[in-house]
């Protein structure tokens, strides 16, 4: 394990997110009814065309009131996908990307260069956190499968 400002990433091999079931650190996220349905905010981010590409994506998933969530890293039918992919959490909340095993090898890599899991790597056994501490939204690839839509956003209010 190495941490580093802030980050904690915990070495082994993963994919990437999509479709897991979340959640907040209480067994009561308000985000996911227990069948894999979300809870959505009302008020949109204007992503402009970020989730073009991304077939999770359904809206911004309300996490608010978590101190910690986890997002899938390797989710969809192929692996490649962040689950969800639009996460919105409080300032304060630490995000945990956990891999499936799914979809090859992954990283998360903010497009602000605020956050960096590093090298990509492939396994069930990998996870990066990150605490958000300033409001903002926060845009993030996994930098191998990019292309094909793996995307996500991190809206903190």
């Amino acid at each position: 394990m190495a941490a580093a400002g802030g980050v904690l990433l915990t070495a082994s091999l993963a994919g990437c997110s999509g479709g897991g079931d979340g959640g907040g650190d209480d067994g009561d996220d308000g985000g996911d009814d227990g069948n894999g349905e979300y809870e959505y905010i009302d008020d949109e981010p204007d992503y402009g065309d970020w989730f073009s590409d991304t077939d999770l994506y359904e809206g911004t998933v309300d996490w608010t009131g978590e101190s910690s969530v986890s997002v899938d890293v390797g989710a969809g039918s192929n692996g490649y996908q962040f689950g969800p992919p639009a996460i919105a959490i409080d300032s304060g909340t630490t995000v945990t990307w956990e891999w499936t095993g799914k979809g090859q090898s992954h990283n998360v890599k903010a497009e602000d260069g605020s956050f960096d899991s590093g090298t990509a790597e492939a396994g069930d056994d990998v996870t990066f956190e990150h605490t958000f501490e300033s409001t903002g939204t926060y845009q993030y690839i996994c930098v191998p499968h990019e292309t094909v839509g793996m995307v996500g956003a991190v809206h903190v209010v």
